[in-house]
């Protein structure tokens, strides 16, 4: 009789219905089972599922009911899987090419040397492992930083540029009417001009966003007004002589140093304060950063005002007659103050006495101007020399030019470039970019005003120059003067009045204390090793002993007879010998090491009859 056949044993066993129904179709990129089209693009490989195998199964089973493995063991494991798993392969693409080029893009050095903060010559200090491994953290932290600001740079679509004449045209002759007629119609519209002679001469200042402009005459006219837009704030006469003008942390605020005392006014002008504490004053200048007024008076006071909590910081007095010339680093906001016996002080409100004084010229200082990285100082007094000064530790004249007459008031840009207004003329010098020197040897541009110049101001983020004289406020245009990309999180032009509340509250939750004002902002994480080592040998001689001091070896008592007389010697004998055999090698590696520069002396130096003493 004939039978029928067991699956399994040569049949194939029948598919059920909906098991046909739910096979997937297949996608262009997959492989097929049967033979290929000539000439079909081949996708990537399919992946196959691994067939389970039972009898694996069965022994892992049995392997974890009869052995217990450790926490660490697994631990390993887990890492040893992730890190093969997290193993870069060759990427493909849906079209089936492989990508040439793997891997993140390589930053040139010089890039990221350029958003680095942290100094990777001087090494790390001799710390405990726990700091020195914070440290460590950091430093990796700042480096990914780093590059990930060299590799952000690709973005910012803005570049910029400078005013080139033809062959052998000279820039300085180029007028400002020209400039306006090849620019587009936005940038032609950021030159105008102010005619207030009425209420002349001005001083005005720009918000740090460089959006607002606010400016005040000598007759008492105070307006405030978005320059942009060309939308008046305020304005408002306050029936007395204004000498000085400052915006605060934001345009909501607004300082007037006017003929007796000090006003604060909001951009509505409403008056909000009278700050008789500081009268007579001269020049106001703003540090946003630790929320500090800083007012120069007639009496010879440079007095500090806290204006988040309106306290009186510091009330220092110079000792120096009239203060009439000041000027801020905005590198570690210290204030310079320039004297009729030609020299430049330093200050900060920490310190009764200066941090440094500068002797410049030979005659009384007329203007002060210190560029935005901190690293050059413009100054120029009645010799008519107009002097360009290191702040890097040497304080010494990098360039010096004589002018026709001596430049009454000067101004940096955020790109290094150099203004000076003498009588009525606007000279301007440039330099290679930024932190660059700039060429005092011909002017870059030249301007002629409608009367003699009383303030100067480069705009935050716009290649526009403020002049304010007796006739009134002008615009210059001068390219490749300001920062081209601004950074919205910290002076956004464009921010609205909810985020400019919310930048405030932050600024003020990360506001700098007035006391970490000095000359070198990194020594603020350094550690003052002479003062410390002072310190500690004031100690041991107010207590009698170095409660530092490593405590000598106790053994531990053990238990089982362990504790006898005779083993607690053998291991302190054990311990002291380690001891000894490590200051032993100590010795030997510093030995070394002085045989080693010894030589590495120069071949070609001529030998010293002392060469024999040395051992």
């Amino acid at each position: 009789m004939e039978t029928v056949p067991r699956p399994g044993r040569g049949v194939p066993p029948k598919k059920d219905k909906l098991q046909a129904k739910r096979k997937k179709p297949r996608r262009y990129w997959e492989e097929e089972t049967a033979p290929a089209v000539a000439g079909a693009s081949p996708g990537p490989p399919r992946k196959k599922k691994k067939k389970k195998n039972l009898e694996v199964r069965r022994q892992k089973q049995k392997n974890s009911h009869n052995s217990k493995k450790s926490r660490i063991s697994k631990k390993s494991q887990f890492r040893k899987k992730s890190r093969e798993q997290k193993k870069p392969g060759p990427q493909r693409t849906l079209s089936g090419a492989q990508d040439p080029f793997p891997g993140p893009a390589p930053v040139p050095l010089e890039v990221a040397r350029k958003f680095r903060r942290i100094d990777k010559s001087k090494e790390l200090p001799h710390s405990l492992p726990k700091t020195r491994s914070k440290l460590e953290v950091a430093e990796a932290l700042e480096e990914e930083i780093s590059v990930k600001a060299a590799r952000s740079e690709l973005l910012l679509a803005e570049e910029p540029g400078f005013l080139e004449g033809e062959d052998g045209e000279d820039t300085a002759k180029i007028r400002q009417a020209d400039i306006v007629e090849a620019v587009d119609i936005a940038s032609a519209a950021k030159h105008f001009d102010l005619n207030l002679r009425q209420f002349g001469p001005y001083r005005l200042n720009y918000s740090r966003t460089g959006r607002h402009l606010a400016f005040g005459g000598r007759r008492g006219h105070v307006a405030a007004f978005d320059w942009v837009t060309k939308k008046l704030m305020c304005e408002i006469n306050v029936m007395e002589a204004v000498r000085d003008i400052r915006f605060l942390h934001s345009e909501a605020l607004l300082a007037v140093a006017q003929n007796r005392w000090l006003h604060i006014y909001d951009n509505q002008g409403i008056e909000l304060h009278c700050i008789r504490r500081c009268d007579r004053v001269t020049r106001l200048e703003f540090l946003p950063f630790h929320f500090l007024l800083a007012t120069a008076s007639e009496t010879g006071f440079l007095t500090y005002l806290d204006v988040s909590v309106g306290k009186i910081v510091a009330a220092l007095n110079i000792r120096a007659g009239r203060l009439n010339v000041m000027a801020q680093n905005p590198y570690n906001a210290v204030i310079h103050l320039g004297h009729s016996n030609g020299t430049v002080s330093l200050w900060s409100p920490s310190v009764q006495e200066p941090l440094a004084k500068i002797l410049c010229h030979r005659g009384g200082i007329q203007a002060v101007a210190v560029d935005c990285t901190g690293t050059y100082m413009a100054t120029s007094g009645l010799d008519h020399q107009l002097k360009v000064f290191d702040l890097r530790g040497t304080f010494q004249p990098l360039s010096a030019r004589t002018l026709p007459q001596g430049a009454g008031h000067l101004a940096f840009s955020q790109r290094g470039l150099l203004a000076a207004g003498m009588g009525d003329v606007v000279n301007i010098w440039a330099g290679q970019g930024k932190a660059s020197l700039p060429s005092l040897e011909q002017p870059y541009l030249t301007h002629r005003l409608a009367g003699p110049v009383h303030g100067l101001q480069f705009c935050p983020f716009e290649d526009v120059l403020g002049v304010g004289h007796s006739g009134g406020i002008t615009s210059m245009l001068v390219p490749g003067a300001s920062e081209p990309n601004f950074d919205g999180l910290e002076s956004n032009p464009y921010r609205s009045r909810k985020q400019r509340q919310e930048w405030e509250v932050k600024a003020l939750l990360e506001k700098v204390p007035a006391e970490l004002i000095c000359l070198n902002p990194r020594a603020l994480a350094e550690v003052d090793v002479i003062s410390l080592e002072q310190h500690k040998k004031e100690r041991v001689e107010r207590l009698g002993y170095d409660p530092e001091a490593k405590a000598p070896f106790q053994p531990k008592a053990k238990q089982k007879g362990r504790s006898s007389t005779g083993s607690l010697v053998k291991r302190k004998k054990k311990v002291l010998a380690q001891e000894h055999r490590d200051k032993v090698r100590q010795s030997l590696e510093e030995q070394q090491k002085q045989k080693q520069k010894q030589k590495a002396k120069p071949t070609g130096a001529r030998p010293s009859a002392l060469d024999r003493f040395v051992r």
